[in-house]
């Protein structure tokens, strides 16, 4: 089945990130989450060309992965800024969006996620300073190999990177370790489902700074790359999802 046979429901909660391409569009896939993304890019008068490629890169950002303790310092520092610095930015934006509506909608619910969007808002602060100490000080500093002067700047990358597991750690708390009740709605299950890649991409990007380019960096032994922990699959999601349930962002 392509996308465009897809129910928007189902492209919401099996695509992460997906909602904010629709929400781009203003394509409401809550109360028209059975209604297939042709038919509405039909009614709308919207080009397939502007939505579908946008939504399979975000389909296969998970991908396969990769040994980079095999790839150089150049290769691992473009591959962070473009997985993780550039795709953090994008997620936070629309994990804070979603996580405002759900408790703007959802709030008397006793296991609504209260104050996730605003310890979101800190997590996005908080990492954003963070990205950009590595941006503009400590990246190139790597890449010019002047190696005898950043143990210093690893050694506050690495105490942030502690901090990010704390912040993981509350959000995981806020959402009752993402249990997603019975009638929880599209945005509700977009939300944590794009919270899961959050945390996911997060530990492999901590993984990838301390135990490959930073080890390298002050000669420690490289690990080899392992996958992240505290993943919910989408089929745990899944099982949540009720029909024709509308979290009353029509209204």
């Amino acid at each position: 089945m392509t996308y465009l046979e897809m129910p928007l429901g189902e492209i919401a909660t099996k695509v992460p990130g997906a909602t904010a391409v629709l929400f781009s569009h203003k394509i409401n896939f809550c109360c028209n989450g059975d209604m297939t993304l042709k038919a509405i890019m039909d009614k709308k008068g919207l080009n397939a060309d502007d939505i579908i490629p946008t939504i399979e890169a975000l389909a296969s950002r998970g991908g396969a992965v990769q040994d980079w303790s095999q790839v150089d310092n150049k290769g691992i520092i473009e591959h962070i800024l473009t997985r993780y610095h550039q795709v953090h930015r994008e997620q936070l934006t629309e994990l804070i969006r979603l996580a405002d509506r759900v408790e703007t909608v959802h709030g008397s619910n006793e296991l609504c996620p209260t104050s996730l969007a605003d310890h979101l808002i800190n997590v996005r602060r908080e990492l954003e300073q963070h990205m950009q100490k590595e941006e503009m000080m400590l990246f190139p500093m790597l890449l010019e190999g002047h190696s005898s002067i950043v143990t210093g700047p690893i050694s506050v990358m690495m105490s942030d990177h502690e901090h990010h597991i704390e912040h993981i750690e509350k959000i995981y708390a806020l959402t009752n370790d993402l249990s997603l009740h019975p009638e929880a709605c599209n945005t509700w299950r977009a939300l944590y489902l794009g919270l899961q890649e959050f945390i996911s991409d997060i530990n492999m990007h901590i993984h990838i700074e301390n135990n490959i380019l930073f080890a390298r960096a002050i000669n420690k032994e490289v690990i080899e790359p392992t996958g992240a922990v505290g993943i919910m699959s989408e089929d745990d999601i899944k099982e949540a999802e009720p029909e024709g349930v509308c979290c009353g962002a029509c209204s």
